[in-house]
C-alpha cells in the first residue's frame, strides 16, 4: 500500500493483494511512485509552473509521480479551486514532489502545510523545493506517523493514488477525512475512467460526508468533501 494511515505503516509494494492482505492495504506492484525507496536512480528535472498568481520553480525526478511535468489531474484541480483564505493547517495527501503543498504555503502566507507521502526521495524533492521558494518553515514533509495523532485539518488536498487498488484507497481515505476539522473541506482530482463517479458515490453513501463536483474536464473531476 501506499500508506497505511491508522499506524503510518510502509506497506511493501511487491507482495501481491489477495484475501485478508488485500484488507491491510497490500498493493502488487513492482516499483512504482508509492514505492518506499524507488530502486531507480535519481534522476532531477526541473518543473515550472503558475498557480494561483504564483511562479513556482521546483525539481521533479524519476521514481516520484509526474516527473518533468505538471500533472494533468493536479492542474485541473488548481483550476477548479482556490485554498480557502482563513485556512491555517493543510494536508497534501501523496504529495509528491510538492507542488501542491508549495502552491498552498505560497498562496496562505500564515498557514502550515503538512505534505504527506511514503516515498522518501518524494519528500526530500519536497523539503529542497520549499527551501529554493523559501517556505521550507511551513511545509512539513512527513511520513503519516510524523503527524500529530490529535491534529486535524481545516483543508485535505490530493491527487490520490488510485492505482493501490479500492480497498486500499477507501482506506486511505476513510482514516483522513476523519481528521478534517468540523468546517473543513477536502478537495480530490480523480479521472473519469479511474473510477470517479463511483467514488463520489461512494464517499457519500460510505463515509457519510457530503460530496459535489467542482469542476469536470479533460477526463477528471474535481470533488469536494465536507461534513454534514
Amino acid at each position: 500500500m501506499w500508506l497505511d494511515g491508522r499506524c503510518g505503516r510502509r506497506i511493501p509494494s511487491r507482495r501481491v493483494a489477495r484475501g485478508a492482505d488485500a484488507a491491510r492495504g497490500w498493493v502488487g506492484v513492482a516499483e512504482h511512485y508509492f514505492s518506499p525507496e524507488p530502486s531507480s536512480a535519481e534522476e532531477r528535472r526541473p518543473v515550472s509552473t503558475r498557480v494561483w498568481g504564483h511562479d513556482l520553480m521546483l525539481e521533479s525526478s524519476t521514481g516520484v509521480f509526474a516527473v518533468g511535468r505538471l500533472d494533468r489531474g493536479t492542474a485541473m484541480l488548481f483550476r477548479a479551486t482556490e485554498p480557502g483564505m482563513h485556512a491555517e493547517t493543510l494536508l497534501d495527501l501523496g504529495c509528491g514532489y510538492g507542488v501542491i503543498a508549495c502552491a498552498l504555503a505560497r498562496s496562505l502566507p500564515r498557514a502550515e502545510v503538512w505534505a504527506l507521502d511514503v516515498n522518501e526521495r518524494a519528500l526530500r524533492l519536497t523539503r529542497d523545493n520549499a527551501t529554493s521558494l523559501g517556505i521550507v518553515d511551513r511545509v512539513h514533509p512527513v511520513t503519516a506517523e510524523d503527524i500529530p495523532a490529535d491534529l486535524t485539518f481545516d483543508e485535505i488536498w490530493s491527487n490520490p493514488p488510485i492505482h493501490i487498488g479500492k480497498p486500499a484507497l477507501h482506506e486511505l481515505l476513510t482514516t483522513w477525512f476523519a481528521r478534517l476539522a468540523p468546517s473543513g473541506r477536502a478537495v480530490i482530482v480523480v479521472g473519469k475512467n479511474l473510477g470517479a463517479d463511483s467514488l463520489q458515490r461512494w464517499i457519500v453513501e460510505s463515509c457519510a460526508l457530503t460530496c459535489v463536483r467542482l469542476g469536470s474536464a479533460k477526463g477528471f473531476r474535481v470533488l469536494e468533501i465536507r461534513r454534514p
